[in-house]
Parts: C-alpha cells; structure tokens; sequence
C-alpha cells in the first residue's frame, strides 16, 4: 500500500482504516471540545474561566504585535523583489555563482505552465496566457498546457480554442488536452485535471523530445492568476541559487487584484487578509506550505508520482507528500514576489456572500492534510528526523485550531463567566474588571487594523476611471468589519469543515466562480 497516496480513511482497510479515521476525528474533535469545555467550565469554574479570557487576550495583543512586525518585513521584501531587475540577475548568474554547471546559462532551462480549467470564459483565459506570453522571458523554453474538464461542457472548450489559436505560436509549445469525466479512483477535482494534463505533455512533448527532467520547472496556475512582469525571471534566480533546488517548491504572494474594484467590500477583507497571512508565511519559512497558485521541479514531481487523485487541497498536499517522500528533506522556498488572482464575485450580494462561505470552507478543508502527516508519520517513526516531523504537526494542528476557535474565544467566550457564573462570581471584583480589561486588550489590538488599512491601501492597483473616488476613501475604514468578518468567513468556515471530517461527510471540490 502507498500511504502517501492516501486521500482519506475510505482508501483503507483493517487498523490502518481505523487509525486514519480517529486523525480525521482529532482536529474537529479539539476544536470543538474547546469551545464547549470553556463555556462549560464558565458555569462550573467562572473564575478560572475569567484569568484564562484576560490571558489569552493578552496573548492576542502580543499576536496582534507580532504579527505586524512580520507583515511590514513581509511588505518590505515584496516591494523590493518587484522594483528588482530580475532579467539582469539572470544574465548575471554564471556557475560560479550559482547552481549552473560550466557553460550553462538561466535560459537552457525549461518552464512548463499546466493551467487548469473548468468553465471559464475567454475574459478569463485570455489574460492569464498573454501575461505569460509577454513577460519578456524566453517563449522558446516554455511550455503552456492549457487543461479543460469534460465535464466543463463544449462552451468552455471552445473558449479554450480560441485562446489556443491566439498564442499558439507564441511558446515553444501550446498544448491543448481535455480530462475526461468519469476516470475510476478519482474525484471530480482540479488535481486529477492537473494529474492528465502532466502525464499527456511528459508522454507527448517532454519524453518524446528526450528534454531533461532536472532542467524543466513547472508551475501550475490557477486559471485567473496574472503574473507580474518578471515572474519567471525571479523563480529562476531563486531556483539556481539556493541550495539543494531539487528539494523545494517556490511560493509566490497572492494578492487579489485582477477585479478588486468590482468586489464588494466584505469579499475584498476576506481575499487581502489572505494577501497578508501568506506574506507573513513568507517570514516564516519553517511553516510554510505550498498554497494555490506555485512552482517546482519536474524532476521532484516524477519521483513522487505527481498530485493526488482523490484530493481537494491538492495545492498543499503536493508539499505534504514531497515532504514524506524525502523524509523531511523537502521545503518551501519563498519568492517575495506578487502574482494577482480574482476576488469572489457574483451578481448581487447574498450569492457573493454564499460563494464567498464556500471558498472559505474549501480552503478550511486544508485540515485533511493533518491526518495524512501524522498517519506517515506513524508509518515511517523509526525512518524520519522526529523532532522536524513534530514540529511540523504542533504548526498544522495549532494552526488549524486557531482558526477554527480564536474568534469564537474572543468575541463570545469571553464573556460566558458573565452569563453563566452566577450571582457569586458576578459579586466579585474580578467580574466587574474583566469586560474594562477585555475591552482595553482588544482595543490596543485594533492597532492591527489600523496597519491593514495602510499597506491594504497602498497595495491598491491604479483606480479606473469610471470608479468614484468617494469609494477609494472609504476602502482604509472597511477594515472596520474585520472581527466581523473573521468569525463569518474564518472561524465558521474552518470549523464546518472540521466538523464535516470529524463525521466522515467529505467535501468535494468545490470550483470558484470567476466573474468579470
């Protein structure tokens, strides 16, 4: 059996069944028997309650604090990496100063572009090629693979067509392949669309033109992401001067800029609060993971067998399962570079709030990659660096129940000694001071919002000229609803899909709707 091929607890049998499905149970089960213990012990244990609220506000201010410090770093990188000539650092590189061999230079090295697609129409397609097509980096060593579902029905199809006629001549191949429905052991999911297109271009391209493996990188996009100029040019640099290059993927920064002007307010903090996590990943290289839109090897994803098959998150399973497969020796090297990506959108505001809840609820559904790394990690204890494994499992498991509990915690536990404590705990002075101090800590925590709206704002791409200025002014005060917004389209989301996979209900792959 491969287990790190395993997609959930179904694919099992025996005890190896048994044991995946009381990991699938352990993060649903934590999160919730958090929240029902702190309002259970509100009741019977107030006090203790009371000192646990005001210290764990008090850490969330230092989070707040913390946090900050790693988001003005984060931008500050970025801001750099963007004005830097990245063309001329690649003509720079010779093999003294990089991972070139004597004679090699950047451009022998190939980009293979998978770009698949569901029923998205030419408005979406059209823009995402032509960047890619006129980012001044060499067409004759990429590749573009331009997937489309079956499923996805004849229109989308066609759409493809017309954009495949429109640049075919503009890489070195455009290679057009359709998924079909229906292939046995797969779900209907982007990963099994990614998995065809790989195989078909490595039997029809790759291995028929005898290109070598070690010299192609691959980059699977979202069908809306829009890379910034010099995209190819900083994952190439990055690639051939970093160490051991063959063991990493590389992570670009998301920022939703392609219809920001036309997304309503509440989708807009939803999508620039993702901006600024991952950009605070970025510091934070030990815990992070691949995520949407990213790079690697062709070489690695040969080795391990490509994505999964039966997978939702597939864009971080790929770093789970490289990461097992080389036994910890895998990592994420961070670009600090910016691609743009589309905003949830919709034609009136209850559809985007519901499309909104369910992008949310897919990404919170990343928690299935918790059982998947314990459960190997079990498998293979006597074969792993341990402490690296652990490490790694304390960040996912803490990472997944914070975003499932820590608003619930602050806007709702946080005041259950009141409620529930009685008249005794009520009478006490600490009952009296708890809502001043509460109010205080979450107060001086504001301060991160007020940092939010700065660098939100100034992230801003130039203002079209049918957009009311009055709108622009108001974007910095939006940040107002972020407490809001975070237990709608945070915590909520996060523990539905906890939950869903503590009960064993799995989620599909739920395709976002893109809107121009």
């Amino acid at each position: 059996m491969d287990y790190l091929k395993i997609g959930k607890a179904t694919e099992l049998s025996g005890r190896d069944y048994k044991l995946y499905r009381y990991l699938e149970i352990l993060p649903g089960l934590f999160s919730w028997g958090t929240l029902l213990g702190l309002i259970l012990f509100s009741y019977f244990k107030p006090i203790w309650i009371a000192f646990f609220i005001i210290a764990f506000d008090i850490y969330w201010l230092l989070l707040v604090i913390f946090f900050g410090i790693y988001l003005l770093v984060a931008y500050c990188k970025m801001r750099k990496n963007v004005k830097l000539d990245w063309r001329k650092k690649c003509n720079s590189l010779n093999y003294k100063n990089s991972n070139l061999k004597k004679g090699e230079i950047f451009s022998d090295y190939y980009h293979l572009i998978i770009l698949p697609m569901y029923q998205e129409g030419v408005e979406v397609i059209r823009p995402t090629v032509e960047v890619i097509a006129n980012s001044g980096y060499p067409t004759d060593k990429m590749i573009v693979v331009l997937t489309v579902e079956e499923r996805g029905g004849t229109e989308a199809l066609a759409g493809a067509k017309i954009v495949q006629d429109e640049f075919k001549n503009s890489f070195k191949d455009f290679y057009l392949t359709i998924h079909p429905d229906g292939i046995e052991g797969e779900i209907k999911a982007k990963g099994a669309n990614q998995v065809w297109a790989a195989k078909q271009v490595k039997k029809d391209i790759i291995d028929k033109e005898n290109i070598n493996y070690e010299k192609i990188l691959v980059s699977v996009f979202d069908i809306d992401t829009v890379i910034y100029k010099d995209y190819f040019y900083c994952l190439i640099h990055k690639f051939l001067t970093v160490k051991n290059p063959y063991r990493a993927s590389y992570q670009p920064i998301p920022v939703y800029h392609n219809n920001i002007w036309q997304a309503p307010f509440f989708a807009r903090i939803a999508a620039t609060s993702n901006t600024f996590w991952q950009m605070m990943q970025q510091i934070r290289q030990e815990k992070l993971a691949t995520y949407s839109s990213h790079s690697m090897t062709w070489k690695t994803l040969v080795e391990i067998g490509f994505w999964s098959t039966s997978m939702v998150s597939e864009d971080s399973r790929i770093f789970w399962h490289s990461f097992c497969y080389y036994k910890g020796d895998y990592r994420v090297e961070p670009l600090h570079y910016p691609i743009s990506m589309d905003i949830i959108t919709s034609n009136n505001f209850i559809q985007t709030a519901k499309n909104l809840y369910k992008q949310q609820r897919r990404w919170g559904w990343g928690v299935e990659n918790l059982p998947y790394l314990i459960f190997n990690t079990i498998k293979n204890w006597k074969e792993i660096p341990k402490k690296l494994y652990l490490s790694r499992i304390f960040v996912q498991i803490h990472g997944f129940h914070s975003w499932a509990t820590n608003a619930f915690i602050i806007a709702v536990i946080g005041w259950m000694p009141i409620f529930l404590g009685g008249e005794i705990f009520n009478s006490t002075v600490l009952s009296a001071n708890l809502p001043i101090i509460t109010r205080t800590l979450m107060t001086m925590a504001m301060s991160g919002l007020v940092l939010s709206a700065i660098i939100s704002t100034i992230l801003l791409p130039p203002r079209p000229k049918n957009y009311p200025l009055w709108k622009v002014i108001m974007i910095p005060f939006q940040w107002i609803t972020l407490p809001i917004s975070i237990i709608l389209f945070g915590s909520v989301p996060g523990l539905d899909s906890q939950t869903r996979l503590m009960f064993g209900k799995y989620l599909g792959f739920w395709v976002t709707p893109k809107n121009r």
